[in-house]
């Protein structure tokens, strides 16, 4: 039987934090008030508290209620906070980075991270986070709507809001590669001069992702295969699948990050050809205004007598001369292969 307290009293202005409880009897609780954590905390049982770090009176249950390390709590106000896993005296912290395209922004490239701390105890998981993020409110949706699964454990409910963060990356991988083959149809279709600074723009985009996901895979892979009493051999098993798929996101990002090279590559070998085309024939225009020009500046000369300056066909034997040197010029440059 579930009990279901409201998440703001009305005599406070900051909201409750989320928090999902079942006691060894069964009995759920959902969204209690945050004196009862305690009194929840004391009595055992799987218990789930989110806590957004921006409302205060949340915030300060991880010192008075749970009695955190000043560093770790130090660390979940800080935006900028390392990707890790530490261990310390009765739970383990854990910092993974969630990532999304921004959705406020004009740039389709741009990308949006928060950072998302858990705190996994024997019997209490605590989660921090500066407002929402889309893979712990999937998580919450479904432990509401379905409280027995946190009898599981809390260390279960971990590897769902791990496994949801790391598979929020398969739907940025397929936009990825939406502007992969839009990029390599103007560039090798189209041929759009602009298309090169796209280019750096979604290289620069995978090679964000890329370290964004590099250190998580360090910390998947010490969650997997480094021995705990929090996390047991049977739990494991999950978090390796965790870490499988940080391996596969991995291997993907080093693909486009290929394809994007070779795309870059691609469209300056392209500008090399056009301008040897451009090259060649200003070549030929050269090599045919040749002969007009020394002809013409020999015969052009200022003096007396110069032959055939009388004749009355010496002006078309000398252009019929200056054609013929110009045919016979691009012969030359074409057997040498010069053309």
């Amino acid at each position: 039987m579930s009990r279901i307290v409201p998440s703001s009293d009305p005599g406070r202005p900051d909201p409750a934090p989320r928090t999902i409880y079942r006691s060894p009897q069964g009995t759920d609780v959902l969204d209690c008030h945050p004196r009862d954590v305690p009194q929840l905390l004391a009595q055992g049982g799987p218990l789930w508290v989110d806590i957004d770090s921006t409302v205060r009176s949340q915030h300060a249950l991880l010192e008075k209620v749970f009695g955190f390390h000043p560093l770790a709590i130090e660390d979940t106000l800080n935006p900028a906070s390392r990707v890790k896993l530490e261990e310390y005296p009765g739970y383990l912290y854990i910092i993974i980075r969630a990532v999304q395209f921004a959705a406020d922004t004009d740039d389709p490239y741009d990308l949006e991270t928060k950072d998302l701390h858990c705190f996994l105890g024997p019997d209490y998981l605590v989660t921090v986070h500066a407002g929402p993020v889309p893979s712990v409110d999937l998580i919450h949706d479904t432990l509401r709507r379905s409280p027995d699964l946190l009898s599981r454990g809390v260390e279960r409910t971990l590897h769902a809001i791990l496994d949801s963060t790391i598979d929020a990356y398969f739907p940025l991988l397929d936009q990825v590669d939406d502007f992969i083959d839009g990029l390599e149809e103007r560039v090798f279709v189209n041929f759009d001069e602009l298309a090169l600074r796209d280019v750096f723009k979604v290289k620069r985009l995978v090679l964000s992702l890329r370290r964004y996901l590099q250190p998580t895979r360090e910390v998947l892979n010490v969650l997997t295969n480094r021995p705990s009493t929090l996390i047991t051999p049977d739990v494991q098993i999950y978090f390796r699948d965790v870490y499988d798929h940080v391996l596969r996101i991995n291997d993907e990002l080093d693909t486009y990050r290929d394809l994007l090279s070779s795309t870059m590559d691609s469209y300056l070998t392209q500008v090399s050809n056009r301008l040897g085309v451009t090259t060649k024939g200003l070549s030929v225009v050269a090599t045919m205004s040749l002969p007009f020009v020394v002809v013409s500046g020999m015969w052009g000369m200022n003096f007396s007598r110069i032959p055939l300056s009388n004749w009355p066909h010496g002006f078309w034997v000398l252009l019929l001369a200056q054609l013929a040197l110009g045919g016979l010029l691009i012969v030359v440059l074409r057997r040498q292969k010069w053309l």
